[in-house]
């Protein structure tokens, strides 16, 4: 599906497929988008396939290029995830960063101008590391509740794959639906020409929402976040978290939870537990998925 998927956004430009031969690229190939709950109980998930941070990167940098035809802001899209860490957003519960989820980033650049190889390719390019910052470009980042490439990318691959809610088909017409606006704040930001579109991205992401704010999917997400830190104290630094890919890092739980009886526990409750057993604890209040998009230049609001 998520080749499907990219084949309705745009071909891939040529001047991108060196950058996504860089190794800082295609490590995300082995850190999932769901944070880590393909390896979770599937009582509480049920992914119909796989799908990386790698897979999100690529597609983000094709919607930027098909609406922008700026080869800038495409590169700075492919990159805009390269710090992300194992298990992602579950880092940022780990570091308490419940709400903005933003923490990891902060790796950004550090990890850009550490990059020899990277350095080489943007010399040819005639671009130089600050033009990867993203959040300079509210087409790729922006505050919620516009909308922005990574946040329209976002809800469809979490709509296509965790909540099941869209199908290929209809990728085709949210697609088409999409125009580049000058919104109230003199920004360049997406919205759509199509209201009946609009309000139907509306509803998926209302979905998305209720199942981030679920009981389960939060207690999941403390759970590994947990299982994380005992890893981080015992095994690995919190540095090789931007290092290993999650399949190691699960080795090394499970052989952890061998010499652990409180990290065995909680890693059989990750692996097994059923929806039913999910205790009703008092969890802590994560990021609002709202989105106010663009119709037609205007911030839509339902009455």
């Amino acid at each position: 599906m998520i080749q499907e998927y990219i084949n309705i956004i745009s071909d891939i430009p040529e001047f991108l497929n060196k950058y996504l031969e860089l190794d800082i690229i295609k490590r995300l190939k082995k850190v999932g988008y769901f944070c880590g709950m393909d390896f979770a109980s599937k009582d509480i998930y049920d992914f119909p396939c796989y799908i990386s941070r790698y897979d999100h990167s690529l597609t983000t940098a094709l919607l930027s290029w098909r609406y922008t035809n700026n080869k800038k802001i495409t590169i700075a899209s492919l990159f805009h995830d390269v710090a992300t860490p194992v298990f992602s957003h579950v880092i940022d519960y780990m570091n308490k960063d419940y709400l903005k989820q933003e923490s990891t980033e902060e790796k950004t650049m550090e990890i850009l101008i550490n990059n020899e190889d990277l350095a080489l390719l943007l010399k040819k390019d005639g671009l130089k590391i600050e033009d990867l910052d993203f959040k300079k470009y509210s087409i790729v980042d922006n505050n919620r509740p516009k909308l922005c490439m990574d946040r329209l990318d976002g809800i469809i691959l979490t709509s296509l794959f965790w909540t099941k809610k869209l199908n290929i088909k209809d990728i085709k017409s949210i697609l088409d639906s999409i125009e580049i606006y000058i919104n109230e704040y003199f920004q360049d930001e997406i919205g759509f020409n199509d209201e009946n579109i609009l309000r139907k991205v509306l509803k998926l992401n209302d979905v998305i929402d209720i199942y981030c704010h679920s009981v389960e999917d939060t207690y999941m997400m403390m759970l590994l976040a947990d299982i994380t830190r005992k890893l981080i104290g015992s095994k690995i630094s919190y540095d090789d978290l931007y290092i290993i890919d999650e399949e190691n890092a699960m080795e090394m739980i499970k052989k952890l939870s061998l010499e652990d009886i409180e990290v065995k526990e909680m890693v059989d409750k990750f692996l097994n537990i059923k929806k039913d057993d999910i205790p009703n604890l008092d969890l802590p209040q994560v990021k609002k998925r709202e989105i106010k998009p663009l119709f037609r230049g205007i911030r839509y609001e339902i009455l």
